[in-house]
């Protein structure tokens, strides 16, 4: 997967584009397709401020994380990200369960004829 990482403050180093591509590999775990994920970096006084996009097929998701810690930062935005991706990939199911069953003619002459 290609992630794309931007930041007009600081160089992305290996580490910390490490860091992105694990919590991202995370992700990658149900199943569902990241379609060009986005990173941007920024520095608002003394707290990192990261955001994140990534398209899933008919929808976008998006977060972002504020910490005095990058790393930190990067971890709760992870955290965020597989929230929303967890309920994106539940969302089938739970609509599933709680549509009520309709009853077809052929079971409603069945229960009458009893």
């Amino acid at each position: 997967m290609s992630i794309t990482i931007t930041s007009n403050v600081i160089d992305i180093s290996p580490a910390i584009r490490e860091r992105i591509e694990s919590r991202f590999a995370k992700l990658n775990r149900r199943q569902v397709a990241l379609i060009s994920p986005h990173v941007i970096i920024q520095k608002e006084g003394q707290n990192y401020l990261v955001e994140a996009t990534a398209g899933v097929p008919n929808d976008t998701l998006f977060a972002q994380a504020e910490d005095e810690n990058l790393y930190a930062a990067i971890k709760e935005l992870g955290q965020r990200l597989e929230r929303q991706l967890n309920r994106y990939a539940d969302k089938p199911l739970a609509q599933r369960t709680q549509t009520p069953q309709p009853i077809t003619e052929s079971e409603s002459e069945s229960e009458e004829a009893e």
